[in-house]
């Protein structure tokens, strides 16, 4: 079943086919990636039923569907997270991205500080900033009718009595407006992909929402509306942290100093791709 599934995905040129075979056949079976791998070395056996829903699902990743579709959960940090159409798949990148904001609120003089996830889709930044730095408050914001049952789901399961979801516009001047001023730490994944830069993986370009992908002509329009919005909230000192493509940081840099921001960095992945850009509030 492992190697027949296997072959399939890379037929269909999934990036990952013999993880992916794995993980779908753990799936059916409620066994780990390891306990898979032990499985097809010792020959063991498969039921028919087995067979034919792994079969069903392998046919669905062929097509390119997420794999995280299928499953219905995305691993993010310490996180499961619960995710499906109408919301965006959580990337392994933006974990990376959140250590930022994770720093700053644990190095935050104050003894319950303050975040903002701008943006916050399945609320995969959010909750791991409540959950990992349990003295700070979080607030996401999120506007997205179909992404919303998914964050709303997310927080309930989180547990995290010190994550607040907020149903709204990142770029309404009135969005959070009680917090004007005393946010140690704003971060936002928005949407950063040109309207004519059409993404090249399936994955992506079928199933992903327009929402949380396009922005704009030069895919800044968010960055420009969260960097105002993430100035009236912020106290001076406080952290702004955006992720972005690979290719935005000099013209984040720039916009963001334009506006006031000070100390603007760029800062590349795990992969040396420029990911997210940081700014102090002066």
């Amino acid at each position: 079943m492992l190697s027949e599934v296997t072959a399939q995905l890379s037929a269909a040129d999934v990036p990952t086919p013999g993880i992916d075979a794995a993980l779908l056949i753990g799936f059916v079976t409620d066994a780990s990636r390891g306990r898979v791998q032990a499985m097809a070395l010792t020959d063991a056996q498969a039921e028919a039923s087995i067979v034919d829903r792994v079969r069903e699902l392998a046919a669905r990743r062929a097509a390119r569907e997420p794999l995280q579709h299928i499953t219905g959960t995305a691993a993010f940090r310490s996180l499961e997270l619960a995710v499906g159409p109408g919301v965006f798949v959580p990337r392994p990148e933006t974990e990376h991205v959140a250590q930022f904001a994770i720093d700053a609120l644990r190095q935050a003089a104050s003894p319950e500080p303050l975040a903002v996830d701008l943006g916050s889709g399945s609320g995969a930044i959010a909750l791991s900033l409540a959950v990992e730095v349990p003295h700070a408050r979080v607030f996401a914001v999120e506007k997205s009718p179909e992404a919303l049952p998914w964050t709303r789901r997310n927080f309930a399961a989180s547990g995290a009595a010190n994550a607040t979801l907020i149903e709204g516009d990142l770029a309404d001047p009135a969005v959070l407006s009680q917090l004007d001023g005393r946010v140690d730490v704003v971060i936002s994944n928005p949407p950063y992909v040109p309207d004519e830069a059409i993404p090249r993986d399936p994955e992506v370009r079928l199933f992903d929402p327009a929402m949380a992908l396009y922005g704009g002509p030069d895919g800044l329009d968010l960055v420009r509306a969260l960097s105002r919005t993430a100035l009236r909230l912020a106290h001076p000192g406080a952290l702004l942290v955006i992720e972005h493509g690979e290719l935005q940081g000099e013209a984040i840099r720039a916009l963001l100093a334009a506006d006031g921001w000070r100390a603007a960095s760029t800062h590349p992945d795990l992969t040396g791709r420029d990911r997210a850009t940081t700014a102090l509030r002066p």
